[in-house]
């Protein structure tokens, strides 16, 4: 089994977060069991939100655990399997956190998910097709459903699902101000 980099919080930021918050360690990746899949890492999220969770504090997601892989989504490919659904090779979105490779209990609903990469690549299911986009997508259409002409406003617009929102609302025909 490989070794893991993994990327912990290793104490909680007092204003900007520093790479002095974070501790990389390397650990022996264990064998696999029944049900599981080794997952390698191609890309991780790094989404405003994961700012807030550094904090202990109350918010709508937990705190992150010091002492443990910072928690985040991943993307990545199935190179060991011992689950019917997995096999190696493919493409996978999941919560594998910050480090190289994860081993995941896909037993587990919504632990793990495969995707086409056929026609979208592998980095957009942590954004424009992955949660950010979802969130948009979701806000836009069943939450404030404008029609065309509307005049839509996104105060963070800079932000991954501001992004995204405004590109579904323009393709809308909506107008932006």
């Amino acid at each position: 089994m490989p070794r893991n980099r993994q990327i912990l919080l290793d104490n909680r930021p007092a204003g900007e977060a520093t790479a002095a918050n974070f501790k990389l360690v390397s650990t022996d990746t264990p064998p696999l069991q029944d049900g599981q899949v080794l997952v390698r890492h191609h890309y991780l999220s790094l989404d405003p939100y994961m700012r807030g969770r550094m904090n202990d504090g109350k918010s709508y997601a937990a705190p992150q655990p010091l002492g443990e892989v910072f928690q985040g989504g991943t993307v990545g490919e199935v190179v060991e399997s011992r689950h019917p659904r997995f096999a190696v090779g493919d493409p996978v979105v999941g919560f594998g956190g910050w480090q190289e490779w994860s081993v995941v209990d896909a037993t587990q609903p919504g632990m793990l998910k495969k995707v086409d990469t056929t026609h979208v690549p592998l980095s957009y299911y942590l954004g424009a097709v992955g949660m950010p986009g979802v969130t948009a997508w979701y806000g836009l259409n069943n939450i404030i459903a404008p029609k065309a002409g509307d005049t839509v406003v996104v105060s963070a617009a800079t932000g991954a699902v501001g992004s995204a929102y405004v590109a579904l609302a323009k393709a809308r025909g909506t107008r932006r101000d």
